[in-house]
């Protein structure tokens, strides 16, 4: 996507698959982001499945499915971008995997266009799974109180657990992508309004941190596009 003023970068690509929403809903991610980009002044390039379905006119489209797209197709909506926005997920279990294969084609087609800065969406539990970049996590984020630890991550685990395998992968190919990326991991959403009244944390979750607003986490990728500290860095989010 792109950008005359707010967060001060020139232009921007948001990347998501049509009505993409895993199993935290993630397709409010595409409208709260577009909007609140295209009202701070930004210049967007929608990479969209439908862009009939978009909720502003007020974009660049370009249509690919990113879970199987050529990235050099991409790089028509990545070249001459400051920045790509991610908000992959499955649209059903079937389909486990697309953040990852998406992720993973995203990264080609910006190292193809020159194009160095990514900011993603994962999910709070995903640091204390392993990985093969993470062999042996911490057992448990630091920021997570006894009932998270003990009953509700150890159930989304369970029952997730092929949506975050997905985004274990997904982080480890940005870590391995050598590009200038931040991973925004929110705990359960909701459809409450914007508020940027949020809390952060570099490198783990936020104590009492149960919640937060799709709007909110849409304002906070957006954001970090302006904090250069947040540059290869996992930003826990929560209200």
């Amino acid at each position: 996507m792109s950008s005359t003023g707010g967060h001060g970068l020139g232009r921007w690509t948001w990347g998501v698959p049509d009505e993409a929403h895993d199993f935290r809903g993630d397709r409010w991610y595409r409208r709260q982001a577009l909007e609140q980009a295209v009202a701070a002044g930004h210049d967007v390039t929608a990479v969209v499945r439908s862009p009939q379905k978009l909720p502003s006119a007020q974009v660049r489209v370009v249509t690919a499915d990113l879970a199987s797209a050529d990235p050099v197709a991409l790089r028509v909506a990545i070249e001459g971008a400051d920045a790509v926005l991610s908000g992959l997920g499955p649209r059903s279990r079937s389909e486990a995997g697309v953040a990852s294969q998406g992720t993973g084609i995203i990264v080609s087609a910006m190292r193809a266009a020159g194009v160095r800065r990514l900011v993603v969406v994962s999910a709070a539990p995903i640091g204390t799974m392993p990985s093969p970049v993470r062999p042996e996590p911490a057992e448990h984020d630091s920021g997570d109180g006894f009932f998270i630890r003990h009953l509700v991550y150890p159930i989304l685990k369970t029952a997730l657990r092929h949506h975050y395998a997905d985004l274990v992968q997904m982080e480890d190919i940005l870590h391995a992508s050598g590009l200038d990326w931040t991973v925004v991991r929110p705990p359960q959403l909701t459809d409450k309004p914007l508020t940027a009244a949020y809390r952060t944390a570099y490198g783990q979750n936020l104590r009492h941190g149960r919640v937060i607003s799709r709007a909110d986490v849409a304002h906070c990728m957006l954001r970090v596009l302006d904090q250069p500290e947040t540059i290869k860095q996992t930003v826990g989010i929560a209200n």
